[in-house]
């Protein structure tokens, strides 16, 4: 099920602390991690989906939009603007990213390596699934 997922937040005068640690954030185990940044603005990034592979998304920095588009093409948009909260997204979960702001970076938890195999890439072959 598609969720918000708080993480610990550790608030200090000196700056805060967030920490993830498996399994007690997370769904699944983490096996790969990348991050987004210098997105231009108005621009578009994802718009697929994973066969197997479950994914947590986090703002580092900034804020931006993660659009979920259904199979019968309804949308459902959740707005990401801080550290501390990471959109869970398991398999099969058709999305975009959207409305970056300014020096935003975002970071993706993985369940999988990389693999090309994985990404259903047209939303009409999505909808069969």
């Amino acid at each position: 099920m598609i969720r918000i997922i708080e993480l610990p937040k550790i608030a200090d005068p000196r700056g805060n602390l967030t920490f993830i640690q498996n399994p007690d954030q997370l769904p699944f185990p983490v096996k790969r991690v990348f991050w987004m940044y210098d997105v231009p603005g108005g621009e578009i990034r994802g718009g697929h989906a994973y066969k197997t592979q479950h994914e947590l998304i986090i703002a580092l920095s900034g804020s931006f939009d993660v659009v979920i588009t259904e199979k019968n093409s309804t949308q459902k948009k959740y707005h990401l603007n801080r550290s501390y909260f990471g959109l869970y997204l398991p398999p099969n979960t058709w999305r975009h990213m959207e409305n970056f702001s300014t020096n935003s970076i975002s970071l993706h938890l993985s369940s999988s390596f990389y693999n090309a195999d994985d990404y259903i890439r047209q939303f009409d072959e999505y909808r069969k699934i």
